[in-house]
């Protein structure tokens, strides 16, 4: 499958901003199953290529000029579905059984994952385990935060893809499986998933890296585009980083994938004005969420 990919990321500020600095994890990379034709990354700003310990292509984004808005685009051309798949590990395989704040795992979580631990037949258990997990845990949209833990998001009962992400590979570490987390797209026919999506590799012995997307039951192939990975969502994020200034911050992104090729009555296409309106709308409800609890503080004093 041959795949186009448009990534905007908006950032819009109250005040000026003086110095931004972000490492960009944007950049796809050949193998597990996929072959970059062409990719490029546009942003008004000075940009330092490199590489993290967990072998992600990465770029220090650099502004150190006065500004109120920012934006990010990534775009470029990936094929999928390729039998070449990479077995390479930039760090040792113990380290995919570290926890981190976010991959904590419970009691409740530990006797979740037990039940379906049977040796003889690993991928079939992690599949069952997959799809009771989507069951235990929701999908719904605004139920969580970026904060949220893999505890948190169990004990809810509800989340979206990086908080699967999360349980899936709290689940896995709690039976010693060596899990990661992957940062990416996925294409869909209706284009209804215009943000970029989450899953986890689970190593699985004699077999390598199998990959898991809890949010859709299925095995990760075709349709998804890798570009990262990490202990959990803050090692392999697409975007992260510091400011100097800026006030309250609104962020709004948007995501198309379309597949090259297919004949469609308009092509999908992003709304760099509406974005930047939705990125200050969101500054604004951040900047009300900042007066509310200051609010709440006040009366409780």
């Amino acid at each position: 499958m041959l795949l186009n990919i448009e990534h905007h990321t908006r950032y819009a500020y109250s005040e000026d901003v003086n110095y931004t600095i972000q490492e960009l994890r944007l950049t796809p990379q050949h193998g597990f199953g996929q072959h970059v034709r062409h990719w490029d990354i546009k942003v008004n700003g000075e940009l330092q290529p490199s590489q993290d310990a967990y072998g992600n292509v990465t770029h220090t984004l650099v502004v150190d000029a006065p500004h109120s808005e920012l934006l990010i685009v990534a775009a470029g051309q990936i094929e999928t579905g390729l039998d070449a798949v990479s077995q390479h590990m930039a760090l040792p395989l113990p380290i995919y059984l570290r926890d981190t704040p976010l991959t904590q795992y419970s009691a409740e979580i530990v006797a979740f994952a037990s039940h379906y631990l049977q040796p003889q037949r690993q991928n079939a258990a992690l599949e069952d385990m997959m799809h009771a997990l989507l069951a235990r845990v929701q999908y719904i949209k605004g139920a969580t935060q970026v904060t949220t833990s893999a505890v948190e998001a169990f004990a809810l009962g509800q989340g979206v893809c990086q908080d699967h992400a999360h349980v899936f590979i709290a689940c896995c570490r709690a039976i010693a499986l060596p899990a990661r987390y992957v940062s990416g797209y996925l294409f869909t026919e209706d284009g209804s998933l215009m943000q970029t999506h989450a899953w986890a590799d689970v190593f699985v012995a004699c077999e390598g890296w199998q990959s898991f997307d809890v949010s859709n039951g299925c095995r990760a192939g075709e349709t998804h585009v890798r570009l990262a990975t990490g202990l959990d969502y803050r090692s392999a994020s697409p975007i992260s980083g510091m400011r100097s200034g800026g006030g309250i911050e609104g962020m709004a992104s948007s995501v198309i994938v379309n597949q090259a090729g297919l004949v469609v009555e308009q092509p999908k296409k992003i709304n760099t004005v509406q974005l930047l309106e939705q990125a200050q709308l969101n500054r604004v409800a951040r900047a009300e969420a900042v007066l509310e609890r200051q609010s709440q503080y006040a009366q409780q004093q």
